[in-house]
């Protein structure tokens, strides 16, 4: 199955429109996906990786990559959480486990349940 047909009900309109535009100013789609994938932004990747002419398998290790990264900041910040607060954040921890998943799942070249593979990037002490 392709990269395309098999992630697309992953791809939200929103981030379709973002890079849409973006690209219409002259952006380039791998350049950009390498860049996401690095902040661990997955639903950025999998944008511009659908225009992207890369092959399939490079996709795939791309938009991995990025739920491995994202996993990696959400335990960062689920350590950096549990020092300033004093206590666990288990639902982080459940999170940065179901990118991790979905990294596995996406090199295996099976398909990811789109709703477990997000996690909430807001900081809890800004609910004050």
């Amino acid at each position: 199955m392709s990269f395309a047909t098999q992630y697309q009900p992953l791809l939200k309109d929103v981030f379709a429109r973002l890079v849409h535009d973006d690209l219409a100013k002259g952006s380039d789609a791998e350049a950009q996906a390498r860049h996401y994938c690095h902040s661990g932004k997955p639903d950025f990747v999998l944008a511009y990786l659908m225009t992207s002419d890369l092959p399939d398998k490079e996709k795939r290790s791309v938009l991995a990559e990025s739920y491995d990264r994202r996993a990696r900041i959400t335990l960062e910040r689920a350590r950096d959480f549990d020092r300033r607060f004093h206590r666990e954040f288990p639902l982080l921890l459940t999170s940065a486990a179901d990118d991790r998943s979905a990294a596995r799942k996406i090199r295996a070249g099976m398909p990811v349940n789109p709703g477990k593979a997000s996690v909430s990037n807001e900081d809890p002490s800004s609910s004050k």
